[in-house]
Protein backbone atom coordinates (compact mmCIF):
# COMPACT_ATOMS: atom_id res chain seq x y z
CA UNK A 1 0.00 0.00 0.00
CA UNK A 2 1.22 3.80 -0.47
CA UNK A 3 2.50 5.53 1.94
CA UNK A 4 2.28 9.39 1.73
CA UNK A 5 4.67 12.18 2.77
CA UNK A 6 4.49 15.32 3.30
CA UNK A 7 7.47 18.23 4.71
CA UNK A 8 7.12 21.46 6.54
CA UNK A 9 9.37 24.04 7.77
CA UNK A 10 9.12 26.32 10.85
CA UNK A 11 11.42 29.20 10.86
CA UNK A 12 11.50 31.84 14.38
CA UNK A 13 9.45 31.54 17.26
CA UNK A 14 5.51 30.41 17.90
CA UNK A 15 3.66 34.09 17.37
CA UNK A 16 6.26 35.55 14.89
CA UNK A 17 7.71 32.95 12.88
CA UNK A 18 6.40 31.05 9.73
CA UNK A 19 5.68 28.05 8.49
CA UNK A 20 5.94 26.65 4.96
CA UNK A 21 4.39 22.79 3.98
CA UNK A 22 4.80 21.19 0.63
CA UNK A 23 2.54 17.58 -0.13
CA UNK A 24 4.87 15.11 -1.38
CA UNK A 25 3.52 14.93 -4.79
CA UNK A 26 3.73 18.53 -5.05
CA UNK A 27 -0.30 18.98 -5.79
CA UNK A 28 -0.56 21.16 -2.45
CA UNK A 29 1.78 23.47 -0.65
CA UNK A 30 0.96 26.77 1.92
CA UNK A 31 2.23 29.09 4.48
CA UNK A 32 1.10 28.88 8.04
CA UNK A 33 1.73 30.92 10.68
CA UNK A 34 0.21 31.74 14.45
CA UNK A 35 -2.26 34.25 12.77
CA UNK A 36 -3.49 31.75 10.67
CA UNK A 37 -3.92 28.72 13.58
CA UNK A 38 -5.04 30.59 16.18
CA UNK A 39 -6.29 34.28 14.54
CA UNK A 40 -8.07 33.29 11.67
CA UNK A 41 -5.64 35.46 9.76
CA UNK A 42 -5.69 34.64 5.67
CA UNK A 43 -3.63 31.29 5.05
CA UNK A 44 -4.20 27.78 6.02
CA UNK A 45 -3.49 26.01 8.78
CA UNK A 46 -2.90 22.04 10.14
CA UNK A 47 -6.49 21.77 11.45
CA UNK A 48 -7.64 22.61 7.65
CA UNK A 49 -5.55 20.17 6.41
CA UNK A 50 -7.13 17.49 8.53
CA UNK A 51 -10.55 18.77 7.56
CA UNK A 52 -9.97 18.66 3.76
CA UNK A 53 -8.09 14.90 4.41
CA UNK A 54 -11.69 14.44 6.49
CA UNK A 55 -13.92 15.28 3.99
CA UNK A 56 -12.26 13.51 1.21
CA UNK A 57 -11.95 10.25 2.86
CA UNK A 58 -15.36 10.39 4.15
CA UNK A 59 -16.54 11.18 0.50
CA UNK A 60 -14.40 8.10 -1.12
CA UNK A 61 -15.48 5.76 1.94
CA UNK A 62 -19.35 7.11 1.44
CA UNK A 63 -18.85 6.40 -1.90
CA UNK A 64 -17.64 3.10 -2.08
CA UNK A 65 -20.10 1.64 0.67
CA UNK A 66 -23.01 2.58 -1.82
CA UNK A 67 -21.65 1.43 -4.65
CA UNK A 68 -21.09 -1.85 -2.62
CA UNK A 69 -24.72 -1.79 -1.58
CA UNK A 70 -26.09 -1.48 -5.35
CA UNK A 71 -26.87 2.47 -4.81
CA UNK A 72 -24.62 4.61 -6.66
CA UNK A 73 -24.03 8.02 -5.65
CA UNK A 74 -24.23 10.01 -8.54
CA UNK A 75 -22.39 13.12 -6.42
CA UNK A 76 -21.33 12.95 -2.43
CA UNK A 77 -20.45 16.36 -0.95
CA UNK A 78 -18.51 16.65 2.41
CA UNK A 79 -17.72 19.80 4.29
CA UNK A 80 -15.65 19.49 7.54
CA UNK A 81 -15.18 21.74 10.15
CA UNK A 82 -11.91 21.16 12.36
CA UNK A 83 -12.11 22.94 15.89
CA UNK A 84 -8.70 23.70 17.38
CA UNK A 85 -9.15 25.30 21.40
CA UNK A 86 -7.07 25.74 24.21
CA UNK A 87 -7.18 23.29 27.01
CA UNK A 88 -5.19 23.56 29.80
CA UNK A 89 -1.45 24.81 29.25
CA UNK A 90 -1.54 23.72 25.41
CA UNK A 91 -4.51 23.52 22.32
CA UNK A 92 -6.17 20.30 21.57
CA UNK A 93 -8.23 19.70 18.93
CA UNK A 94 -11.61 19.29 20.50
CA UNK A 95 -14.40 18.85 17.49
CA UNK A 96 -14.96 17.54 13.81
CA UNK A 97 -18.44 18.25 12.24
CA UNK A 98 -18.78 16.63 9.23
CA UNK A 99 -21.72 17.58 6.59
CA UNK A 100 -22.62 14.83 3.97
CA UNK A 101 -24.72 15.67 0.98
CA UNK A 102 -25.47 13.52 -1.27
CA UNK A 103 -27.59 12.65 -4.71
CA UNK A 104 -28.66 9.04 -4.49
CA UNK A 105 -31.13 7.66 -6.78
CA UNK A 106 -33.28 4.94 -5.71
CA UNK A 107 -31.97 5.68 -1.62
CA UNK A 108 -34.23 7.32 0.83
CA UNK A 109 -33.03 9.46 3.82
CA UNK A 110 -32.83 6.70 6.56
CA UNK A 111 -30.83 4.78 4.25
CA UNK A 112 -28.39 7.20 3.46
CA UNK A 113 -28.25 8.73 6.83
CA UNK A 114 -27.53 4.56 7.92
CA UNK A 115 -24.69 4.51 4.92
CA UNK A 116 -22.83 7.83 5.84
CA UNK A 117 -22.81 6.65 9.78
CA UNK A 118 -21.36 3.37 8.39
CA UNK A 119 -18.88 5.07 6.11
CA UNK A 120 -17.66 8.20 9.15
CA UNK A 121 -16.60 4.70 11.23
CA UNK A 122 -15.09 3.19 8.79
CA UNK A 123 -12.66 6.14 6.43
CA UNK A 124 -8.89 5.84 7.35
CA UNK A 125 -9.06 9.39 8.63
CA UNK A 126 -12.16 8.79 10.83
CA UNK A 127 -9.98 5.63 12.06
CA UNK A 128 -7.18 8.01 13.41
CA UNK A 129 -8.88 10.68 14.84
CA UNK A 130 -11.54 7.51 16.99
CA UNK A 131 -11.41 8.19 20.77
CA UNK A 132 -9.39 11.34 20.28
CA UNK A 133 -12.06 13.59 18.68
CA UNK A 134 -15.48 13.73 18.86
CA UNK A 135 -16.94 14.08 15.85
CA UNK A 136 -20.67 15.10 14.84
CA UNK A 137 -22.38 13.86 11.52
CA UNK A 138 -25.14 15.22 9.82
CA UNK A 139 -26.09 13.27 6.75
CA UNK A 140 -29.02 14.01 4.14
CA UNK A 141 -29.74 14.03 0.70
CA UNK A 142 -29.29 17.05 -1.39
Amino acid sequence: MPTSTSNAVWEGGLRGGRGHFDAGSGVISGDYSFATRFESATGTNPEELIAAAHAACLSMALSAGLEAAKTPATRISTKAACTIEKVGDGFRITKMKLEVRGEVPGLDEAGFRAAAEQAKDGCPVSQALKGNVPMELDARLA
